[in-house]
């Protein structure tokens, strides 16, 4: 099982399995959704960005960059998929190419890299803090949402060939993950305050919503071994490759896009209060 050294879990089932035509275009598919929906997404924040009093317009600017990332890198991941695997006539499934790129989750980690500190910047720039400082929560939400994903990243080349690395690197990057759940309710909770009834029913809306996105991240990446231990067991095989696929771009459409949109909503909410017209 280690003939491809530390490739991930989907590359040893194209390898030794094969893809069903099914399995393997709702991969595709839901790949190239994944980035429609991030064009989709920079084109609603560049034409609502002046819906918004000019000192909360900063978080619509971070969801166009989020947008662009995301969009360019989902669109690479798609690319690595369709040349990572040959369909081969006489078995009628889809098999990893010999001499073909190896499929890898990494672009993933890269968009996550420079989008995650984004995201968690956003909020404090529509929200108002009443003890914390600024600078104090953006520098941890940046040092924890790096580290997170840089352990995560590290962890994921060892799913198939090293569990205890795997988890060792998991459990770290579970640490930071902690942390910053610590940290957004703190922003949500003192960011309710002063604020019009409707804003802080939508913040509250935004932590329900973190909860749920961010939590199909560990998911996915747990996807291979969620039934069990390997390829003796879980989801080691093509079920797990459309779940882990499907999970992520789920996760990423909601944490980006969706929590873009909600920011914008309080953002929206608080320059009609203060009597802004676009």
């Amino acid at each position: 099982m280690n003939r491809l050294g530390n490739a991930t879990f989907e590359n040893y089932v194209g390898l030794e399995q094969g893809l069903s035509e099914m399995a393997y275009q709702m991969v595709a598919h839901v790949l190239t959704l994944g980035y429609a929906v991030m064009l989709a997404g920079l084109f609603y924040f560049i034409l609502t960005m002046k819906t918004v009093s000019p000192r909360y317009r900063i978080s619509s600017v971070l969801s166009v960059v989020v947008m662009v990332s995301a969009f360019l890198l989902l669109y690479a991941q798609t690319q690595n998929w369709t040349s990572s695997f040959v369909f081969d006539v006489e078995k009628g499934r889809y098999f990893l190419g010999d001499g073909q790129d190896l499929f890898n989750n990494g672009y993933r980690y890269l968009n996550w890299l420079i989008d995650v500190p984004m995201l968690l910047f956003q909020i404090l720039f529509v929200v108002s803090l009443t003890t914390s400082k600024f600078s104090s929560i953006r520098n941890q939400f940046w040092f924890s949402g790096a580290a997170m994903i840089i352990t995560g990243y590290i962890g994921q080349y060892y799913e198939v060939t090293n569990i205890g690395m795997f988890a060792f690197w998991g459990a770290i990057s579970t640490l930071f993950f902690i942390h910053i759940l610590i940290l957004m309710r703190k922003v949500i909770t003192e960011g309710q305050v002063g604020i019009p009834e409707q804003a802080q029913k939508t913040l509250r809306s935004i932590w329900v919503l973190f909860l749920i996105a961010w939590m199909l991240y560990p998911g996915a990446y747990l996807m291979p071994h969620l039934l069990g231990i390997g390829a003796e067991g879980g989801l080691f095989n093509e079920a797990g490759v459309v779940a882990r696929q499907i999970t992520y771009t789920i996760a990423d459409v909601s944490s980006k896009v969706i929590y873009g949109v909600l920011l914008t909503v309080v953002a929206r909410s608080r320059s009609l209060e203060e009597g802004y017209k676009d």
